[in-house]
């Protein structure tokens, strides 16, 4: 197999040095597989440090204005904001089980998003796109304030669970996890938000949608099925979506979990979801967590930490 030109490769070898080396690079190399950290466990200790560039102190001066609630302006330490949703439950029982494990603390602002105040100055500073939940980390300098509930788990994992309590060190799980964590991101809140929007809060309904967007919730509980019952990987059902065996617990589990144990007030029928019979099972098997318990719970119902 004939060897190409170091120049023709110039690019590409200084952008990915760690597949190269040589003078010259021979194009089987290409195929050469590398183990690769999908998620790693150690970054530059520059990453989350006050040192990361000279713009952090001036993000320091606006993040927060004198509107901004005192109770999350004077916070310590984890402060989430927050609404009990399945976007904000989710990270709240993923604090509730790193309370569990590791007696990590944190504390709550909650906040109305039916009164828009998600809309206003003080919230946009921490998170632009308006929407809850917000996971401000002052244990950094300056704090930092992350957006997203996938990106908060994501982030929770890298910091604050050093022993993969809920991941997983070994590289290929994480990555099933990550699969799984970005199949629900992506491809299963999105339609059972819109089934609820459709069904409830429309100002008119129209069927064609509607039924669009149960159908397609209803699909894709079918993927979740199939993974959970095992039916093409030996036959064997799993507990969890991700990990080797039956699974373990983790992040991938908590993202899709908060949406679908609500199928009956998304408007499904008990012979809608017959089909799914394994899924039915890790929705009663995740809510014996007394964590998630508690992430779902009164606790969060009502704001005992701040009045807006």
């Amino acid at each position: 197999m004939r060897r190409l030109p170091l120049g023709r490769w110039l690019s590409v070898r200084t952008s990915f040095s760690p597949f190269f080396s040589g003078s010259s690079i021979h194009s089987s190399h290409i195929l050469t597989p590398r183990p690769v950290d999908f998620f790693p466990k150690s970054y530059p200790s520059r990453v989350f440090s006050s040192t990361v560039t000279c713009s952090t102190s001036i993000m320091a001066d606006y993040l927060y204005i004198a509107e901004t609630p005192k109770d999350v302006k004077e916070a310590k330490g984890l402060h989430l904001i927050t609404q009990s949703t399945p976007n904000g439950q989710a990270t709240q029982i993923l604090l509730e089980e790193l309370a569990d494990t590791y007696g990590t603390k944190w504390t709550t602002t909650l906040i109305n998003i039916s009164t828009n105040e998600q809309k206003k100055e003080w919230f946009l500073r921490l998170n632009p796109n308006g929407r809850i939940p917000v996971l401000v980390d002052n244990n950094q300098s300056p704090p930092f304030p992350v957006i997203e509930t996938s990106a908060q788990l994501l982030y929770l994992l890298k910091v604050y669970d050093k022993e993969d309590k809920f991941g997983f060190k070994d590289e290929f799980e994480r990555s099933q996890a990550l699969q799984w964590l970005f199949f629900w991101h992506g491809g299963g809140a999105p339609y059972q938000g819109q089934v609820n929007h459709f069904s409830r809060a429309a100002p008119e309904k129209i069927p064609y949608a509607i039924t669009r967007f149960k159908n397609e919730t209803l699909r894709v509980y079918g993927v979740l099925e199939i993974q959970l019952s095992g039916i093409y990987t030996g036959g064997t059902p799993r507990d969890y979506l991700a990990g080797a065996g039956k699974g373990k617990y983790s992040i991938a589990d908590i993202k899709a979990w908060t949406w679908v144990k609500n199928w009956a007030k998304s408007g499904f029928t008990e012979e809608e979801v017959k089909p799914f019979p394994h899924l039915l099972k890790w929705i009663d098997r995740i809510a014996e967590r007394p964590a998630v318990q508690r992430g779902i719970g009164e606790k969060y119902n009502q704001s005992s930490t701040v009045k807006l």
